[in-house]
């Protein structure tokens, strides 16, 4: 059955996110959840395929607006891709259906590629603190990739022994398919040999005759200050060699190391784009009298004068002391938000004071309550 979860919640993005957070979030998930990469688990191989299915939909503004407007019985009623079913599909159709976005980064299952065979991008997650993304950072991270077998080198044949030429496809790796009464022909891989062209005999004990094997890797990646969660640091080179399909060898361009950045919550500050936003009390006299203090910043405690007469949520801006912009490194602002505190106890001297300037106000003529009180009159005739 088609998929009936939300398409957002499945690429994990909001509803208001761009073309290119669709397809950054897509690219993510179909590279952590394509079969090669997990192969044997149903789990991931079906997660594949709602991925697939729910950047279909939010890739195009005509069906995204449908299914915004009325949900997948929508895109039903008018013939859309949700009434696909995607569990019948091979995985490597639904990866073809968006070459486009991963430039033949895979290295089977699709057409005859041009120029070097590439093999597929990797990725990781580290996690960075707001000071981090204020200076920068470098991790050491460690993944496990696939790489061309030491003991075969590539061919998944046992040593001294050679794969042969595949007796279905006759060496050629591609099979041509019939449909509709001879209507029309289709050319896909061999099913025998996967498109090798030649079938394995005697399986190289060491990968089992995949001619590659998992390899841990570890290395240390530098993170650019300013960068935001969900941003990647590409490390190129550092992926997979191509599949064995293409290059049993390994020979050809490797794919690339996606280092996925995410960002722990702070306790003080909030992140706005290049701005931080801080809530800041202050008591009853400050915001009344006015009053010079110290906000705390990343970077240091910074200086701030508070007007005679501050609003609780009023706000101040210090100009500079935000984070630095990952592309141009100006900084942004700190963004100093006033909250109010009422005291809950007071001296006995406290409160006489109060109650004697209590008695000079007069709440009938404070602008505030003078506004209230004039639309409540006006409200009730």
């Amino acid at each position: 059955m088609p998929t009936t979860r939300d398409y957002y919640e499945i690429l994990s993005v909001e509803r208001t996110a761009d073309g290119d957070e669709i397809k950054r979030s897509y690219r993510r998930l179909a590279m952590k959840y394509h079969p090669d990469r997990n192969p044997g688990d149903a789990t991931a191989e079906v997660k594949f395929k709602e991925c697939a299915e729910a950047y279909e939909v939010l890739s195009d503004p005509q069906r995204r607006s449908i299914y915004d407007q009325y949900g997948h019985e929508g895109l039903r009623g008018r013939g859309g891709p949700a009434t696909h079913d995607f569990s019948r599909m091979d995985p490597s159709d639904i990866f073809s259906m968006f070459n486009d976005i991963f430039g033949g980064m895979g290295g089977g299952g699709g057409g005859r590629q041009r120029g070097p065979a590439r093999g597929y991008d990797l990725e990781t997650e580290v996690l960075l603190t707001l000071e981090e993304v204020d200076s920068g950072a470098s991790r050491d991270v460690e993944f496990t990739r696939m790489d061309v077998c030491d003991k075969c080198t590539g061919t998944g044949a046992k040593p001294g022994s050679k794969p042969v030429t595949c007796p279905t496809c006759d060496g050629q790796g591609r099979v041509q398919q019939t449909g509709l009464g001879g209507m029309f022909r289709m050319v896909t891989n061999c099913p025998a040999c996967a498109g090798r062209g030649k079938v394995i005999k005697e399986f190289c004990d060491a990968c089992r005759g995949k001619g590659r094997s998992p390899r841990k890797r570890s290395l240390t990646v530098k993170i650019p200050a300013g960068i935001h969660a969900g941003q990647a640091v590409r490390v190129q080179g550092e992926g997979e060699p191509p599949s064995p399909e293409v290059s049993p060898d390994g020979k050809g361009i490797r794919g690339d190391l996606h280092v996925l950045v995410n960002i722990a919550k702070h306790d003080m500050y909030k992140r706005q784009g290049d701005h931080l936003i801080i809530e800041l009390p202050i008591s009853f006299s400050q915001a009344a009298l006015g009053a010079e203090i110290n906000v705390p910043s990343i970077g240091g405690a910074c200086p701030l004068m508070i007007t005679p007469g501050t609003q609780h949520d009023d706000h101040f801006k210090i100009t500079g002391k935000g984070l630095p912009n990952l592309q141009t490194g100006r900084r942004g602002d700190l963004i100093v938000l006033v909250r109010i505190e009422i005291p809950r106890r007071l001296t006995t001297e406290q409160e006489k004071l109060l109650r004697d300037f209590a008695k000079t106000e007069d709440v009938n003529v404070m602008p505030e309550s003078h506004g209230f009180l004039k639309k409540m009159r006006d409200l009730l005739g």
